[in-house]
């Protein structure tokens, strides 16, 4: 079983960054965006790390840390903190409230998983992934045969719904615009229009459930295209 961490982070982008990175490490991520659906799942779930961050829509990561330190079953949990704050003072202020580690952004991904398993090695967490050991990658792409998988599982793709796939994991996270994914699909001389691009997403999406049904991987950013989020 692979280790599992919950993220308290309202900023989609950041969640992302920080889910995909950890992910790719083999560990198994929850996102709360708000403190107080973050304390109804560490009431009923267990975790083997917390990553939080500070400033938060509903109050602040700090007083979330303060309560863990003082409950008996979470008193241990190792918690990473992540702010935008890189003055000493509020490092100081997590580290004394029982913070395990500290991180100020802006930060790299590489470094913040990196330090999230020196702290599941540290707890002594069985479940940490090693390389050797790393499972599958949500995605594989085998370009020279065209082909994509997902969860392990061969995608039906026609050859656009390829390239469509193919741009978006490219850039997973990011917005691409229509005449972008047209362009990447159809090439510089196509007629094709928008429509043609929003009906191929529709099919593609389709497929992505017939895999996944419990999660949407691409959405809609309306007068701006699509995203792909992992």
């Amino acid at each position: 079983m692979p280790a599992r961490l919950l993220l308290l982070e309202d900023d989609p982008a950041i969640a992302r960054t920080v889910a995909y990175a950890l992910e790719r490490e083999g560990l198994a991520v929850a996102h709360s965006v708000l403190v107080h659906d973050a304390r109804e799942q560490l009431a009923h779930s267990s975790f083997d790390l917390l990553v939080l961050d500070v400033g938060l829509p509903d109050g602040s990561g700090l007083d979330l840390l303060r309560e863990l330190r003082g409950t008996a079953t979470t008193a241990a949990l190792p918690v990473l903190v992540l702010s935008a704050h890189g003055e000493e003072i509020d490092r100081v202020l997590g580290l004394e409230l029982g913070a395990d580690d500290y991180l100020a952004k802006p930060f790299s991904p590489r470094e913040l998983a990196a330090r999230v398993k020196a702290l599941l090695r540290r707890a002594g967490t069985q479940a940490v992934a090693v390389a050797a050991a790393a499972p599958a990658p949500l995605f594989h792409v085998d370009e020279a045969g065209q082909r994509i998988s997902l969860r392990g599982q061969p995608l039906a793709l026609t050859r656009r719904e390829y390239r469509l796939l193919s741009c978006l994991l490219r850039g997973a996270g990011r917005i691409h615009s229509r005449d972008a994914l047209l362009n990447a699909a159809w090439g510089d001389d196509s007629e094709s229009t928008d429509r043609t691009v929003d009906t191929h997403i529709k099919t593609l999406r389709a497929k992505l459930r017939d895999v996944d049904a419990g999660r949407e991987y691409i959405s809609t950013h309306r007068g701006m295209g699509y995203c792909l989020d992992l």
